[in-house]
């Protein structure tokens, strides 16, 4: 597999040298200064390019777009869409034309990944991101105060949220609302708990069938001319896999995943495998969603959580954890070995280690949250052993 690395851009902690220290390849990053729902021009497509090739010593090149995202109005299917439709297509053409053609986007409305706590302390000093159900609850219950929340939780997780709220701070509330908003990508607003109410609110009528629908629309608008382009769509998972807020989520589990591709079948329609992101669902086979959709899987983000009964989790160690890491990393590369043998040209799937721990050096500098230079370093040099372990004894290749 491609090994890349998740680059935030010229300001990002992590540096390029850094990056192929590392003993990654590829470059996986987007255009985070550019509003959603606006071009991608070719300009500044080749900025970014320039800006990771600037030094050839390096061999880094730009390998997956992560993300180009899509704008809430059409998750939401708000009013006349077809400027942001013609706008992402055309931030498709550009992206072909500067030979950047794999695509990693989301779908999951008005939040991206969360967590309730950016730095739970591990033994000796590290810090991982972790997802607290009662802090959630609190949040949601308590917080944000939204209509119907209570009934969505279980009674021990809501007697721990009413201990949390009730000894808790205005900083405690404030930091809890900070850290959820803390998945959104780049320098994009964050929401404070009026404007969060107000988005919600447009959400009101939105329910998984009717978001279900948006998404099916999106993919009939876009997919046509990705294929076209021979670009590789790729959707990333709900992260968590569960509703949130009221909000539906609909990448979440196999079935959702069958329904997707199903929507457009075209070898541009596929997926993103995200190990953790599925992982933290109770009832997903991590390898075996990998084994029935790794035609389509154009992208791989590998990381492992550990669940909790209460639905908590943890991020663990890239080996560690509840997912079979080795089983997911062989139904990946025995797919490589199946496009290699059949001719495909891009048969090598682009992979990076996600959401490492914040460790040695690393603790307390300004990185982005779940995106430490030394935990990325340490998950990719074992997923590395496997992948290499598995090639030398099943005669895969890498």
């Amino acid at each position: 597999m491609e090994q890349t690395w998740r680059w935030f851009g010229p300001d990002d902690a992590v540096q390029l040298p850094h990056i192929r220290q590392t003993g990654a390849t590829g470059i996986v990053t987007a255009l985070h200064h550019i509003p959603y729902g606006v071009v991608w021009s070719v300009e500044e497509i080749e900025k970014r390019k320039a800006e990771i090739t600037a030094d050839p010593s390096l061999g880094l090149r730009w390998s997956v777009v992560e993300s180009l995202p899509i704008h809430e109005k059409i998750k939401i299917g708000e009013g006349d869409l077809s400027t942001l439709f013609d706008n992402y297509r055309q931030s498709l053409r550009n992206l072909a034309r500067c030979g950047v053609t794999t695509v990693c986007y989301n779908f999951m409305p008005v939040v991206d990944w969360t967590r309730t706590e950016l730095a739970h302390p591990l033994p000796g000093g590290g810090t991982a991101l972790r997802f607290n159900a009662h802090e959630y609850a609190a949040f949601d219950c308590f917080i944000l105060r939204r209509p119907g929340a209570e009934a969505e939780q279980s009674p021990e997780v809501m007697a721990r949220a009413k201990e949390w709220y009730d000894r808790s701070s205005e900083a405690d509330r404030g930091k809890l609302l900070a850290t959820i908003m803390a998945g959104l990508p780049g320098a994009y607003d964050r929401y404070d708990i009026p404007g969060l109410r107000a988005m919600l609110d447009r959400y009101e009528c939105i329910d998984a069938t009717a978001l279900r629908e948006n998404l099916a629309r999106f993919l009939r608008e876009v997919i046509p001319v990705a294929e076209e382009l021979g670009i590789r769509m790729c959707i990333h998972p709900d992260d968590p896999p569960r509703p949130l807020m009221g909000l539906p989520r609909i990448v979440s589990n196999e079935e959702d995943f069958a329904f997707i591709l199903g929507s457009v079948d075209s070898p541009a329609n596929g997926i993103t495998l995200c190990s953790g992101s599925l992982g933290a669902g109770p009832f997903n086979d991590v390898p075996a969603i990998a084994r029935r959709f790794a035609s389509r899987i154009w992208f791989a983000h590998l990381r492992n959580v550990a669940k909790e009964p209460d639905g908590s989790f943890m991020e663990a160690d890239h080996l560690g954890g509840d997912t079979d890491m080795v089983a997911v990393v062989t139904a990946l590369l025995e797919e490589q070995k199946r496009r290699k043998e059949t001719g495909e040209e891009r048969w090598r799937i682009p992979m990076r280690p996600d959401h490492g721990h914040e460790l040695l050096d690393d603790v307390g500098k300004p990185t982005h949250p779940g995106y430490p230079a030394i935990g990325r370093l340490k998950g990719l040099a074992e997923l590395r052993g496997v992948m290499t372990a598995i090639s030398t004894l099943r005669g895969l290749p890498l």
